[in-house]
């Protein structure tokens, strides 16, 4: 590693496992401070075994326990100016086209995809006025982009949302020396989706519709995001950072 991110202290939401796990591990490769947040409080104990790591329990969806993270990290000097927007749920089984949702699916998924994101951007953006500035880097989605998600409407919209989201802090803050980003990876095989995983039927469809043929891994995406969290990304903001292998050029 290159400690392209010495020097910076970095926030990652659902960092116990998955992309979070796999990113927040990097920022530390590349010697960053780094909080795991995550409500799987256990979980990020684990992770964030690292001298330049600690684990903050959060459930995005909580505004007081938002609040809370942010100002443990602050009491120690640790305001953030990195925050991954990254926690996020699929509810498979349960979500589906619109004329079989369920309201409390579209609700549960909303409340941690959307409104954790929301929660998660307004006080890093609170923090990162204190500190003239900082980079907040979403973890969006293809079915955000194109129709992948006609089969998870619940999903798909909460990600279109975040999207949106990304686009419009990021226009608000801009001459504040905030940055807001959204990468968006491919179907990558984690503890998210092994519902697809384990579902050969399933995986080859998905799998088929990626043109360079497999599925993505985390190491496949945690350049980008270290990127996007380095000096090297001073002028991009409002962008969206395809990762996904081709899968939304199709």
């Amino acid at each position: 590693m290159t400690g392209r991110l010495t020097g910076r202290t970095a926030l990652v939401t659902g960092a116990a496992a998955g992309i979070g796990r796999a990113v927040a591990d990097r920022f530390v490769a590349e010697g960053a401070r780094v909080a795991y947040a995550d409500r799987d409080t256990a979980g990020a104990q684990a992770a964030a075994t690292a001298a330049t790591a600690r684990a903050v329990p959060m459930d995005v969806t909580d505004e007081s326990a938002v609040v809370a993270g942010f100002a443990a990290l602050a009491a120690d000097g640790w305001v953030p100016d990195v925050v991954v927007v990254n926690a996020g749920v699929q509810l498979f089984g349960q979500d589906a086209e619109i004329a079989d949702l369920d309201l409390d699916v579209w609700r549960r998924t909303h409340e941690v995809n959307l409104t954790g994101a929301f929660l998660s951007m307004k006080h890093a953006v609170r923090g990162m006025l204190t500190i003239g500035g900082g980079s907040i880097v979403l973890t969006g989605s293809p079915t955000a982009v194109r129709g992948e998600g006609r089969d998870f409407i619940a999903y798909a919209s909460s990600k279109a949302g975040m999207h949106g989201l990304g686009r419009t802090v990021a226009a608000a803050y801009a001459d504040r020396s905030i940055r807001v980003n959204t990468v968006v990876p491919p179907y990558t095989e984690t503890g998210l989706v092994s519902t697809i995983a384990t579902d050969p039927a399933a995986r080859a469809a998905i799998v088929g519709r990626i043109p360079m043929g497999r599925p993505g891994t985390v190491a496949d995406l945690e350049g980008v995001y270290v990127f996007l969290a380095s000096d090297e990304s001073t002028f991009a903001t409002g962008g969206t950072f395809a990762v996904d292998g081709g899968m939304t050029t199709l």
